[in-house]
């Protein structure tokens, strides 16, 4: 098999102590041969700091200093990025095991698409597996896939760097929504990994302002798909979650 690409490994982290380390360990265990792991920490006071500082060694670059907000602190991770490919996996995600990313590559046999994705894990605090998320990753990905709402996770979506844009931090909750889009639109070549790539931590701040970060992902998707069209895929949403609250009785 031809050369392995550089991934760039991104995490952005703030005041997370209880969390952070099992998210590098994730990254630092990886038995792929060619990470660039980039940790931006928005100067913790809680111990993150220190332990970020443990890992150093293991880690291509670092800091610790204040910034304007979650996307603020990934455009500094993106900033410093060379690899082939970026992932980001901030505080509380995890690689899904040491070997998913040699495993994701070795199914690719040297052919480097602008995008590869899979099925991210959604674990509880204890780390037992609460299941896949209720939007699956579909078998094929384009941009107007999105219509139907973030249908992949940032954690497991590797984009290739050259397409990777910066985030628009006017958004403050659904700025990974806009960034895939861009990008989606830009890809000439997208892989279905069939790989649970990522799990990540349930609740989160997107958990916390659900109906903040729901207003942003509608204006982000009347500037893509149009006003009629957005309105209309809304009822069909709201429609399949009220169907899925009835099935498991989650009401």
């Amino acid at each position: 098999m031809d050369k392995l690409p550089k991934i760039s490994v991104i995490t952005v982290v703030f005041n997370d102590a209880d969390n952070v380390e099992g998210t590098i360990k994730s990254v630092v265990n990886q038995n792929y041969p060619d990470i660039e792991y980039i940790v931006i920490d928005g100067a913790s006071t809680d111990g993150t700091k220190e332990i970020i500082e443990k890992y150093s060694d293991r880690i291509s670059f670092w800091l610790s200093e204040p910034d304007t907000g979650l996307y603020n602190a990934m455009n500094k991770g993106i900033e410093k990025a060379s690899g082939h490919y970026v992932l980001f996996l901030n505080s509380g995600d995890k690689l899904h095991n040491p070997e998913i990313l040699q495993t994701i590559f070795a199914q690719l046999n040297g052919q480097l698409p602008d995008v590869v994705f899979g099925e991210t894990m959604i674990v509880a605090e204890d780390e037992s597996e609460i299941g896949l998320r209720r939007l699956k990753a579909p078998e094929i990905l384009t941009w107007k896939s999105l219509r139907d709402g973030m249908l992949v996770c940032h954690q497991s979506f590797l984009a290739s760097r050259e397409l990777a844009p910066e985030y628009d931090e006017m958004y403050r909750f659904a700025a990974d929504y806009d960034w895939m889009l861009k990008i989606l639109k830009k890809a000439d070549s997208i892989h279905n990994s069939q790989l649970i790539i990522a799990s990540f931590l349930d609740g989160g701040v997107s958990k916390k302002n659900i109906r903040k970060g729901l207003r942003e992902r509608f204006s982000i998707m009347v500037n893509n798909y149009g006003f009629f069209p957005t309105l209309f895929r809304h009822f069909v949403i709201g429609f399949r979650f009220f169907s899925f609250l009835v099935k498991y009785k989650r009401f």
